[in-house]
């Protein structure tokens, strides 16, 4: 380990520089307009993964953003793992929002600030990083690696399934890890042991043919803002949660050890609504209830909303049409084709008179995922960060979907382990993203040491 720590500490601040480029690719998968961005970045993983040593490298073709894979195979009789990551962002808008810019990476107070840096650029390279640090020192890893770098995550991973499918030999593993994912906490080290589930719709209300003056027609003309107002409205009841017949139907109860986590957080309600800025009365004042909405109860976001005139000043319109964009987050037992149809079901029952309804789906969408409580190979993650941090990391859920844990067992047979050094207040999806400059350094050292235990044990 002491040549390894000395190698990645003197070989940080180009590191940190290789950050940086990567982060300096506006690789947007959601906008068309940064497609060379996306091809930009495909590249430049294959170039890293060449550089660090990987052989077979090549962009795989998945009907959408290129794939990019590579290996290192020292070694037939080793274990080999297959890590995870994507090099895909979210857009960074609203870019007046940014301190300095999204795609010019700045260090500021012991952080790097950029989009994707956090989610999931430096979580990525730290373990391409270890694997080169292993072939410099060493000449070998420890164990096999494979790796599968999506560019579509961000945008649901439409093909990802498929390509799982298709390229199923290639990928043959012993166990995934993903570099995706955030820790809960900073102050805390904690395991992801499962994830909600992701189902993504256009909602459309249409009134009229086309826009109508508000004063000739006003008071008699359908208004498509109006109405859709009130079917969203719908969608919820007083306390917040959704309120679809249908839409629990088939649920699981959550896994006693979350609860036991949760129980353990002793979280603070009222300082995570003060991190986020909510003034009070608070929507929920008990820290317990909080975190059981967010990491084991199926909500239903609204993520933006369109109709009308938006510009300066008034345009005295009534809408043709008005859309609302909504994402739902599934827990175990729930299937994306059952929420799309009861959601569908309770919109169309309470559409007014007047008005055409058309929900468009998103992608395949993914159900909830959890982990193999007695997986070995977790046990050996859990190791190494109780070393590492000084403290028996939490295991926990993510209120988020990241839909690869259930897609690798479904397709490869095979489970995933998520291991990363993101933190989960560090603004990735959000303006002034950032990553911690020490995690990045803590990631280092524990890729090493997982890599190295994961070897001896042959998990």
């Amino acid at each position: 380990m002491s040549e390894m720590e000395d190698y990645l500490d003197a070989h940080f601040e180009e590191a940190l520089e290789d950050l940086k480029a990567f982060c300096r690719i506006p690789s947007v998968s959601t906008d068309t307009a940064y497609i060379d961005g996306i091809a930009a970045a495909a590249d430049f993983v294959a170039d890293r993964l060449r550089r660090a040593g990987f052989s077979a490298v090549e962009l795989l073709k998945t009907g959408g953003h290129p794939a990019v894979y590579g290996e290192l195979i020292g070694d037939p009789s080793l274990p080999t793992f297959l890590v995870y990551g994507h090099y895909d962002v979210q857009p960074p808008d609203p870019l007046d929002k940014w301190q300095t810019p999204p795609f010019e990476p700045t260090v500021r107070d012991g952080r790097l600030y950029a989009r994707g840096v956090s989610d999931d650029k430096g979580p990525l390279l730290i373990s391409i990083l270890v694997a080169e640090a292993f072939m410099k020192t060493d000449g070998r890893l420890p164990v096999n690696l494979k790796v599968l770098i999506e560019g579509e995550e961000e945008s649901g991973s439409p093909h990802f399934e498929a390509t799982l499918e298709t390229f199923r030999d290639k990928l043959d593993c012993d166990l995934v890890i993903s570099a995706d994912g955030a820790m809960w906490r900073p102050d805390r080290p904690s395991m992801t042991v499962a994830s909600r589930g992701l189902v993504a719709m256009d909602v459309s209300v249409t009134g009229a043919a086309k826009d109508l003056h508000s004063g000739r027609h006003g008071g008699s003309a359908p208004n498509p803002i109006r109405a859709l107002a009130t079917l969203l409205a719908s969608l919820h009841g007083d306390d917040g949660r959704v309120a679809v017949d249908g839409y629990l139907d088939d649920t699981a109860p959550p896994d006693p050890s979350i609860i036991a986590a949760i129980e353990a957080a002793e979280f603070d309600a009222g300082a995570y609504y003060r991190d986020i800025g909510v003034s009070a009365p608070l929507p929920v004042t008990d820290g317990r209830e909080l975190l059981i909405r967010q990491w084991l109860e199926p909500t239903l976001e609204f993520n933006g909303i369109a109709g009308g005139y938006q510009g300066e000043g008034t345009k005295t319109v009534i809408p043709s049409s008005a859309s609302a964009k909504i994402t739902c987050r599934l827990i175990a037992g729930q299937k994306p084709e059952h929420i799309l149809s009861v959601v569908g079901r309770h919109l169309q029952a309470r559409l007014p008179a007047g008005f055409t309804l058309d929900i468009h789906r998103h992608g395949p969408g993914s159900e909830a995922f959890f982990v193999d409580p007695d997986l070995p190979a977790l046990e050996v993650a859990e190791g190494v960060l109780e070393e590492l941090l000084g403290q028996k990391p939490l295991r926990v859920a993510m209120g988020a979907t990241i839909p690869i844990g259930a897609a690798f067992r479904k397709h490869l047979g095979r489970e995933a382990i998520f291991f990363s050094f993101s933190t989960s207040d560090e603004d990735y999806h959000a303006p002034n993203e950032f990553f911690r400059l020490a995690n990045f350094r803590i990631g280092l050292t524990a890729w090493t040491m997982l890599l190295t235990r994961l070897g001896r044990a042959g998990a």
